[in-house]
């Protein structure tokens, strides 16, 4: 076990993939995670980067239940929290956040030392650690690109959390290390110039962006959080 440790033995009630597993807004996750391979040449996705245009719209909710139901499926799940503005993923699942990516990218510790391994089985997660003064100089750099590349050759699969795409570059700079870039549109918030802009902004550093989750979605006069897939090919 890392510097970190695990803290807690209860999770965030919006993890509703892990605490209600048969339920409709789980199985839309898993038609989600089916038609992210099938984007992918070979139907494998290894790596992905999980924004959204601006904030409060529901990226990091939607990464972490992604990574669950990922990893339900047997595979070896990393979540890399890259949001050195304002992490949220060890909030989700109740852990540590002393140490992480932050630490790494700036010594010589190893991933390994500061991965906390979750009581889901094959989830883990690499938080933020303390914010920097400096986050986009951080990620754009060669240590940067070597941790993403030692995370995917020992883990399955990669998600990586990032801060909203207008506000700053950083999801442009760790986008170019991913598989492609998954948005999150909240219905009712997310406005359409801004989100053109997002993917706009992405496209330009040759990003494949493999579709997009609309959550909180009102139906039959509820607000349920249903999560919607679709592709350019759509």
């Amino acid at each position: 076990m890392g510097r970190n440790g695990v803290v807690k033995k209860k999770y965030n009630n919006q993890l509703v993939t892990h605490l209600h597993p048969k339920s409709p807004v789980s199985e839309a996750y898993r038609t989600l995670r089916t038609n992210l391979q099938y984007t992918l040449p070979g139907g494998e996705l290894r790596s992905l980067l999980v924004t959204s245009a601006g904030p409060d719209e529901g990226k990091s909710l939607t990464l972490a239940n992604l990574g669950v139901i990922i990893a339900q499926s047997g595979k070896r799940v990393l979540i890399i929290d890259a949001d050195l503005r304002k992490p949220s993923q060890h909030k989700i699942l109740e852990l540590s956040n002393r140490a992480g990516l932050t630490n790494v990218l700036v010594s010589t510790e190893q991933i390994d030392e500061l991965v906390i391994p979750t009581e889901i089985d094959n989830l883990y997660l690499l938080p933020s650690g303390p914010i920097p003064p400096n986050p986009a100089e951080l990620l754009n750099s060669q240590r940067a690109k070597d941790i993403v590349n030692e995370a995917k050759e020992k883990y399955d699969v990669v998600l990586i959390d990032s801060p909203p795409s207008l506000a700053v570059t950083d999801s442009s700079l760790l986008a170019k290390l991913t598989d492609g870039v998954l948005l999150v549109i909240r219905s009712g918030v997310t406005r359409q110039e801004p989100l053109a802009d997002t993917v706009k902004t992405l496209e330009k550093t040759g990003t494949k962006i493999l579709g997009a989750v609309l959550n909180e979605v009102l139906y039959n006069r509820k607000e349920y959080h249903y999560y919607y897939y679709y592709s350019d090919s759509e």
